[in-house]
């Protein structure tokens, strides 16, 4: 049954007047709401009531009516005037009235009677008969979610009624009673009966949160085509055909109905061509102009570049389309050549069919780029860097520095013709917008403008950012960044009351002049974001009852200072000074001023943000047109007091909790989407500052309290990160580990410091990410402003600091001591155990310092290590903050080497050794990590200088071809392959069938060497030759082009076709297409080039081995698609101890394993004589898993790899014909760390399967393997070294 009753009446000059009368929820009233549309002045609502059995009009009252009329103007809202009755007297059954013009003193009639509407009230309220204790539950509920607060009597009453109106809501959607009922819980309590002193207090945060965080997220695909647009169309790929592929440097194309635009501007020996083509049928023409100096301009065109078949008519140039057809295709095109006149776009209509065809009602509009900007960008990490944008930037700087209207209107001009150029355009304005907002640029030089010119301005590079974000997901990230850094602006009087509102404050509190007059002045001549830093001043030395030093406090924590000041074109000079009894009215007009102000130059201030949703003639649109819930008005009405109650913890939850009933319009907006997105960074800049301040009192030793501080900081870094899989993924775990908290706990310790691990990893490659999209461009136009070079050299580090990831990177490094501890770890990780003694050299990059020699010994501190180095000789010590597995390559080296290699974990550990660099330093290894010293020079002997000795294996000589290109696994033997197929025959002859092995094929030694010689390589082995003569004389740059070459080789047909016979026969998974052919081919020639690698050439040449003397076998699996991938060492490496099994697990593939994948792996040890009882040592912290379809892999199998004394396994490459999938993994809901069962049942049988091999060989092995469905594979093994 229905709530509400609508009529509608026309009226004249196309006015209409629309009429909803509602029951209101309380049951006992009716509201009748007038919208009056079309309308261009104001009007008077005269009326009157009628009563059950009378005619005549009445005064409604609540007690007696009296007989007589209203007059009630409408009140401008939004698009309508409107006026609102609300009648409370159940005897009135219609409301009479007529319109009388308020200019022309004329009256609106219906025909020649009154207008009139019923007041059907038992229609009205016939579904509003709801359950008292429904009401007061619902109430609860309400009173819950604002945060509980101390409510008075009249503030229940609103809860109540709120809940009633809630409840009659849903009625209306269709829910019964009895569906409301069963969805309550009810908890009727004191806080929502009528009893005003009950007292209610902010109940403690939980640090058990937990939301959906699946639903944020956000990944948005960049543009494929280097312009950024879209996908090249098939129109657009037929007219690439035609032009050339070669000399296009941008693409746009248009879809206007059933038609295709497509434009392609091309350079040809220096000119400019511009190719304009459509799949229209017919006569059809082009009307174009062009722009000289800014993309809005239409010119007409020159007569030197006119096209064939073209006119000039009425300022503008008319071309005929070109007829282009084919058997299959068919198009028209005009091609115009612009030469080298400069111009800097074209905007065109065409007419087709006896009709206009425009882009959605404006001009079609592409922007022309100069053969400097093409030529002039720098490629980094696949962005641009739009380097003819970055160029105007600089030429108009002059230009822009007169105003801040000066400045946003060239910035709208900019970014409108820069927006469909990728990723580029965006970020060179965000990084203008910022050197402008950290007052790196002049914001008024010489020009006088009005509050209301710059607020207009403002107001449209916003409304073109918000288009920006709306039509361009891919740039929401860029464009939020600079949204935080402008204010809102806003037309009409919006500006202008900056200018009006000053003189009310002068007047009203008798300080026209002094300081006052001196900033009245300077709000005249050109308002800026310093004002509102300059009326909080004002505020904080009023409130301090009139002490200046509040005042210059304020100024200076905020960037001004009185050269500052001083330097305006209206400088202020003077200090604030004003009469004592002036101090209530002056607080009140400032905050009112203050509001005024930050309306216009604070986009993210939270209480002008809030106050833009909540006030009735905005904010009811915003909520309405986008679907928000009660909810967010509630805890946005909650915000703003806890904000100024300074109330912390409940503060930054209920942040997120506003942001989160915000994240779902504001990732589909349908209206206002600037509103939403000031509202969202208001919310989250409230969150920093306010979880900032709560750092300073937080307890870390107290975990519930961190979990939950990290709970919130977790969420609020998901609504605000863009293409945010990975820390959704380490949210959904944050949220598993708060859920398992007990203390003292050391495996829910471990486990916890793994998340924070991994999100540390993260938190760094976004900063990575920064720097390799924005610092170039920050760079290239800090240079051409001439700003301070430290003020460049920080830009992006300023942009990450100010972002949502840095307080969490705080939290993490702060809680990890506290976890470090509860896990019994210590600040170091032990990877390769050995006591040293050296010199202490700080490097930035392992890798760089990888073949130096150190002529005495050294011990590393090394930034960054990623597992794949050589340790230089020398060197006694690697000391790093990076977390590397302890079987990397570089691990097992330094074990083999006995070299001391750890992880630090405590920077402050890291940072005091540091300080130390160049003194001699001792180590010692204890079970608890590292004990380090200082010790004099005279202490180092010389006997602990590590420099590689040549190892007791020695490098066979002279392996010879056998006849075969190909060889099964049972023609295995040692003159022919090296130990990894060696091990593979000898393990499936031997293994229990339980353990699985993968099915195996070789190219033997000497095939390499035998294609090479074929007449086909002749060109390639000559040039082989020399570059390794070169290299034997020590160019090292060399290495790189002797791969180079071996890539160029081609395939002798007979090892095609013995490489085909070989995989079908053997039934590996193999296509037999030329194309399976080529993906083959290309990657054994990959596995031979590998050897000359420079930390192969470089470790044989550091151990004396003689490098020419490597022969390379490729052997060639199966790729076990497994669930998981492991690596065992039947010997603990990192204790020593032989009787433990030592065991790192990954998802998917063991690439991420063994090729220094960033993260740690899962870890375990197990007691060889207790096997089913493993026990977990490290959790994973590995951001990505290796997926692949059926494949096959070719693997090195050199005849250097396991020499007894030389760790050479890992110096060369195995390559997949199909590479793998990398996926960021999520495990939240991971089986082998949420059930223990599982967990326990599979590394009992890896260690099991570790423990039977070992006991085959009779030696310690090092062992590679997959899991696949609960099968154990073993696809290598090797002497453990």
């Amino acid at each position: 049954m229905a709530t509400s009753k609508s009529h509608q009446f026309q009226l004249v000059e196309g006015m209409e007047l629309q009429i909803t009368v509602t029951g209101l929820p309380n049951g006992s009233s009716v509201r009748a709401e007038f919208h009056l549309k079309n309308c261009t002045r104001i009007w008077i609502l005269h009326w009157g009531c009628i009563y059950q059995g009378n005619n005549y009009w009445f005064v409604p009252s609540e007690h007696s009516p009296k007989q007589g009329a209203l007059q009630t103007p409408f009140v401008k809202s939004g698009n309508d005037y409107v006026v609102i009755l609300e009648l409370r007297d159940p005897r009135v059954r219609a409301v009479e009235f007529v319109l009388k013009d308020g200019n022309r003193n004329r009256w609106l009639k219906q025909h020649t009677g009154n207008f009139r509407v019923e007041i059907p009230w038992n229609e009205l309220h016939a579904i509003h008969r709801i359950p008292k204790n429904l009401i007061e539950s619902r109430a609860y509920k309400i009173w819950d979610r604002k945060g509980r607060p101390q409510n008075s009597a009249r503030e229940q009453q609103i809860d109540y009624d709120n809940a009633i109106r809630e409840l009659q809501a849903e009625l209306a959607r269709g829910m019964s009673l009895d569906e409301l009922q069963a969805n309550s819980t009810l908890r009727v309590e004191k806080e929502v009966t009528s009893e005003p002193n009950q007292t209610m207090k902010l109940h403690p945060p939980s640090h058990r949160r937990k939301h959906d965080v699946q639903k944020w997220l956000q990944k948005y695909a960049e543009p494929t085509t280097k312009t950024g647009s879209v996908k090249s169309s098939a129109l657009v790929n037929l007219l690439k055909r035609s032009v050339g592929q070669e000399n296009i440097v941008s693409e746009r194309s248009f879809h206007i109905r059933n038609y295709e635009i497509a434009v392609l501007q091309i350079y040809v020996k220096g000119d400019c061509r511009l190719w304009v083509a459509t799949n229209m049928a017919g006569p059809t023409v082009l009307h174009w102009g062009v722009a000289k100096s800014s993309a809005g301009e239409w010119l007409t065109p020159p007569p030197d570049v006119l096209p064939e078949k073209s006119k000039i008519v009425h300022g503008a140039c008319q071309t005929h389309f070109t007829d282009m057809s084919s058997r299959e295709h068919s198009y028209q095109f005009v091609d115009i050549n612009f030469k080298r006149s400069g111009f800097v776009g074209i905007q065109f209509v065409i007419w087709s069919g006896g009709y206009w065809v425009n882009n959605n009602g404006a001009n079609f509009a592409v922007n022309l780029k100069s053969s400097d900007s093409t030529s002039g960008k720098l490629d980094v990490d696949g962005k641009y860097i739009l380097k003819w944008l970055l160029d105007e930037i600089s030429e108009r700087e002059k230009e822009a520095e007169k105003s801040l209207m000066h400045r946003f209107n060239i910035a709208t001009e900019l970014t409108e013709r820069c927006k469909d150029e990728g990723e580029g355009g965006c970020i060179g304005i965000m990084v203008w917008m910022k050197f402008m907002a950290t007052r790196y640029l002049t914001w008024n030089k010489n020009y006088n403008v009005k509050p209301r010119e710059i607020s207009e301005a403002l107001e449209r590079f916003t409304n073109l950012m918000e288009k920006i974000y709306l039509q361009q997901p891919n740039k929401r990230e860029i464009v939020r960044l600079i949204m935080a850094l402008v204010g809102r602006g806003g037309q009409g009087d919006v500006g202008q009351r900056i200018r009006d509102e000053i003189l009310v404050i002068q007047r009203n509190n008798h300080c026209k002049s002094g300081m006052m007059e001196e900033w009245h002045q300077k709000l005249h001549n050109n308002s800026s974001a310093d004002d509102v830093i300059i009326c909080e001043a004002l505020l904080n030395y009023v409130r301090s009852d009139f002490r200046i030093d509040a005042y210059w406090q304020t100024l200076k924590a905020n960037g001004l200072t009185k050269e500052r000041l001083a330097s305006y074109d209206r400088p202020i000079l003077s200090e604030p000074r004003f009469r004592s009894d002036a101090k209530e009215g002056l607080i009140r007009d400032l905050t009112m001023y203050l509001k005024t102000l930050k309306v216009v130059h604070s986009g993210a201030d939270l209480e002008s943000a809030i106050d833009m949703f909540l006030s009735p003639s905005q904010g009811h649109n915003v909520f309405a047109a986008n679907g928000l819930s009660p909810k967010l008005q509630d805890l946005l009405n909650l915000v703003k007091r806890l904000a100024r109650e300074e109330n912390a913890d409940p503060l930054i939850e209920k942040l997120v909790d506003a942001r989160i009933e915000l994240h779902p319009a504001l990732r589909a907006p349908r209206t206002r989407a600037k509103d939403l997105l000031f509202l969202d960074i208001a919310l989250e800049s409230c969150f920093k500052t306010t979880i900032e301040k709560r750092l300073i009192s937080l307890n870390f030793n107290n975990p519930p309290d961190i979990i939950f501080v990290i709970s919130v900081v977790l969420e609020n870094l998901c609504l605000s990160t863009f293409n945010n899989a990975e820390i959704i993924f380490c949210t959904k775990d944050w949220y598993r580990v708060s859920e398992t908290y007990r203390a003292p706990d050391v495996q829910w310790a471990l486990q916890t410091k793994a998340v924070l691990d991994r999100l540390q990893l993260v938190l760094a490659d976004r900063c990575q990410h920064y720097l390799r999209l924005i610092q170039p461009s920050a760079r290239y136009l800090g240079q051409l402003l001439r700003v301070d070079k430290h003020g460049i050299d920080v830009f992006t580090e300023e942009v990450v600091r100010a972002g949502p990831g840095a307080v969490l990177s705080t939290l993490v490094n702060r809680f990890d001591p506290c976890l470090r501890k509860i896990a019994n770890l210590g600040c170091w990780q032990v990877i390769s155990s050995a006591d040293a003694y050296g010199f202490l050299v700080c490097v930035n990059e392992l890798i760089l310092v990888q073949n130096k020699v150190y002529t005495k010994p050294t011990v590393i501190i090394a930034s960054k290590v990623t597992g794949e180095e050589e340790i230089p000789d020398g060197v006694v010590a690697v000391l790093t903050p990076c977390m590397i597995d302890v079987l990397s390559h570089v691990s097992i080296r330094a074990r083999n080497s006995k070299i001391c290699f750890a992880t630090c974990f405590d920077q402050n550990v890291l940072r005091n050794l540091k300080s130390k660099e160049g003194r001699a330093i001792s180590i010692h290894t204890k079970s608890t990590g590292l004990v380090i010293s200082d010790c004099s020079n005279s202490d180092v002997p010389v006997r602990h200088i590590y420099i590689s000795s040549v190892p007791r294996g020695v490098i066979s000589k002279g392996k010879k071809f056998f006849g075969n290109y190909m060889i099964s696994s049972k023609e295995f033997t040692d003159e022919r392959v090296g130990s990894k197929s060696c091990n593979i025959k000898f393990l499936r002859e031997r293994v229990p069938s339980w353990i699985k092995i993968p099915t195996s094929v070789a190219l033997p030694f000497g095939t390499f060497e035998y294609a090479l010689s074929d007449d086909s390589n002749k060109d390639v082995a000559r040039k082989i030759s020399v570059l390794k003569d070169s290299l034997n004389r020590g160019e090292m740059t060399k290495l790189k082009a002797i791969q180079e070459a071996v890539l160029q080789m081609s395939a002798p047909m007979a090892l095609r076709n013995e490489l085909i016979h070989k995989l079908r026969s053997e039934r590996l998974p193999y296509l037999g297409d030329e194309a399976g052919w080529n993906k083959s081919w290309t990657a054994i020639k990959k596995v031979w080039a590998s050897k000359w690698n420079e930390r192969a050439y470089v470790s044989c040449k550091k151990t004396k081995l003689d490098h020419d003397a490597v022969c390379m076998a490729v052997l060639i699996q199966e790729v076990i698609c497994g669930d998981y991938a492991f690596v065992i060492h039947t010997n603990n490496p990192v204790s020593g101890d032989s009787s433990e099994i030592y065991t790192e697990i990954v998802k998917g593939l063991g690439e991420t394993l063994v090729g220094a994948y960033p993260g740690r792996a899962m870890s375990f040890i197990t007691k060889k004589t207790n096997l089913k009882s493993p026990i977990v040592i490290n959790y994973p912290s590995k951001r990505i898993g290796l997926y692949s379809k059926l494949s096959i892999i070719f693997r090195s199998d050199s005849n250097n790899e396991d020499l007894e004394g030389y760790a050479g396994a890992g110096l060369y490459d195995s390559v997949m014909m199909d590479e793998a999938e990398e996926v960021v993994v999520d495990y939240s809901r991971e089986q082998l760390i949420v059930d223990k069962a599982f967990q326990v049942r599979l590394f009992s049988a890896i260690a099991e399967a570790g423990n039977v091999i070992e006991t085959l060989y009779g030696c310690p092995q090092d062992i590679e393997g997959v899991v696949k469905g609960g099968n154990i594979y073993v696809v290598q093994a090797r002497p453990q070294l």
